[in-house]
């Protein structure tokens, strides 16, 4: 997926362009002196587009494979759970 910067003043004049952009799949990211604050995506991305985008910005990684199954931190003995358990503590 490509990826434009635009400052705030240049979005402000020429708000139609960047939204051309949006719409033809391509994500637009609002800077302010420099400094990315926002952005416009494409909308009714399916998920794997939307996880490569975020891998690509940065904001994911991911090797690729499946995460293993964890061991459960805390066990409550007889019925119930920890939640329960942490509400009943609660009150």
């Amino acid at each position: 997926m490509a990826q434009s910067l635009v400052s705030i003043r240049e979005l402000k004049s020429r708000l139609s362009y960047y939204l051309r952009l949006a719409r033809k799949g391509e994500s637009v990211v609002i800077t302010d002196r420099g400094l990315p604050i926002g952005r416009i995506v494409p909308i009714g991305q399916d998920l794997d587009q939307r996880l490569a985008a975020m891998r690509e910005s940065g904001h994911a990684q991911w090797g690729g494979r499946r995460l293993r199954s964890r061991v459960p931190v805390a066990k409550v003995r007889g019925r119930g759970s920890v939640a329960a358990l942490m509400v009943k503590h609660r009150e």
